[in-house]
């Protein structure tokens, strides 16, 4: 019996939830509340031993929302620090932002570690709850704000952080937006003259009465095989990007092999490996002026980098680091950082402020960010609009061509 009390299957435990409740206290006096509890009978004996008589209970639901995006939890740690440095409890500071929030999942995220804070839990802890919104860099830099008591200031640079790498993936994705938008339309235009355009010529010209030109055949025969097999095509350019995207999200192999892809793109590689530095430098720069201890501090510096080609690196600049090797000569065995990044490195280390050395770094590294956007926009719209005029121009010529010999058949 004992053996299989031991061993029976633990019941998992009823989740808190949120109820709104309305009742009188001992003058007689009407009073409401929002309180979390496991059940509506649990709320009610708490409330009673309290003194109140509970008239009314709901539970409070949310609507589903929008997704929650990078963009919200910066905002909120924003929110947060500005008002814990200007004297507002936590507990009040996460009703704020909670019912601030025009986004009902953000409301139901906010208000769920609130409760977990209000019962006794470290808000370090409460943040390790939801991994999909907070990483081990942003839980490590809160725990590292409570245990020295400067909580507000180490949530001032996390906002400040989170603001610098949102605007870093901003250009990025602008950069390649612009070019990816363009090709994708052109694809459709493409597509629709192969598939109703052509071969509306092809009928006029079956009745020609003379040798078609070499161009206007080629289109036709590419023509008729886009009709033929149009579900081919579609489906193999969708199911290959599908499959492309799922193994780069769950294989190792093929992430490390697109991710040196990138950094070899003779346009875009300059851009994604500038980027990929600064997001190095500015992560471990904050950590590492946190009071965090620079091995555990590259735990989080790779992840946050973006790329796996960094993250191997930043694991075997680790290794070197914990067994006494300077950060300077274990970045310089990684092969993977400029000299200018190993010079300023190595300044700081001298100096004993490498923490400002390497957020002066990022600085530069962000502002080359800047400038690559700028010039690689500048250069990409041109030589996109050649390529657009000679796929699309190229097109409509060859089906032209045979009109140009209607006069020589007449």
């Amino acid at each position: 019996m004992a053996t299989r009390a031991a061993t029976a299957p633990r019941r998992a435990q009823p989740r808190e939830q949120t109820f709104m409740w309305e009742g009188r206290d001992r003058a007689g006096k009407t009073v409401r509340g929002e309180v979390r509890a496991k059940s509506q009978a649990v709320l009610q004996s708490s409330l009673r031993r309290q003194g109140i008589v509970v008239t009314k209970v709901k539970k409070r639901s949310y609507a589903r929302g929008r997704r929650i995006q990078e963009k919200d939890i910066a905002m909120f740690t924003r929110q947060l620090a500005t008002m814990m440095k200007a004297g507002v409890p936590l507990l009040q500071s996460f009703d704020i932002v909670a019912r601030g929030s025009s986004n009902a999942a953000v409301s139901k995220l906010f208000t769920d570690i609130r409760g977990d804070v209000e019962t006794g839990t470290s808000l370090a802890q409460a943040f390790r709850k939801y991994p999909l919104y907070f990483d081990s860099l942003f839980c490590n830099l809160v725990n590292a704000g409570e245990q020295a008591g400067i909580l507000d200031d180490l949530l001032d640079r996390l906002a400040s952080y989170k603001e610098k790498m949102l605007a870093i993936k901003g250009k990025i994705k602008s950069a390649l937006f612009y070019p990816t938008a363009v090709l994708a339309v052109a694809f459709i235009v493409v597509a629709v003259i192969m598939l109703f355009v052509v071969p509306a010529f092809k009928e006029v010209f079956s009745n020609f009465g003379a040798d078609l030109p070499a161009p206007t055949l080629m289109v036709i025969a590419a023509s008729d095989f886009f009709v033929e097999h149009w579900y081919l095509i579609f489906g193999g350019i969708g199911g290959s990007l599908y499959f492309l995207l799922q193994a780069w999200k769950r294989s190792t192999k093929v992430q490390m092999f697109m991710d040196r892809l990138l950094l070899k793109l003779p346009v875009f590689g300059a851009v994604v490996e500038k980027a990929t530095i600064a997001r190095w430098l500015r992560t471990l720069s904050t950590m590492f002026a946190a009071g965090v201890p620079l091995v555990e501090a590259l735990d989080s510096v790779g992840g946050a980098a973006g790329n796996h080609v960094y993250l191997v690196a930043t694991k075997r600049v680790q290794q070197e680091v914990s067994t006494g090797t300077s950060l300077t000569v274990a970045m310089q065995n990684s092969q993977v950082f400029p000299n200018m990044v190993l010079q300023m490195a190595s300044i700081g280390e001298e100096s004993g402020s490498l923490d400002s050395m390497l957020s002066k770094a990022a600085d530069i590294f962000e502002r080359e960010v800047d400038e690559a956007v700028e010039s690689l926009s500048s250069l990409l719209e041109p030589m996109i609009m050649v390529v657009l005029g000679v796929v699309i121009g190229g097109l409509v010529v060859a089906m032209y061509l045979p009109i140009f010999k209607l006069g020589q058949v007449v």
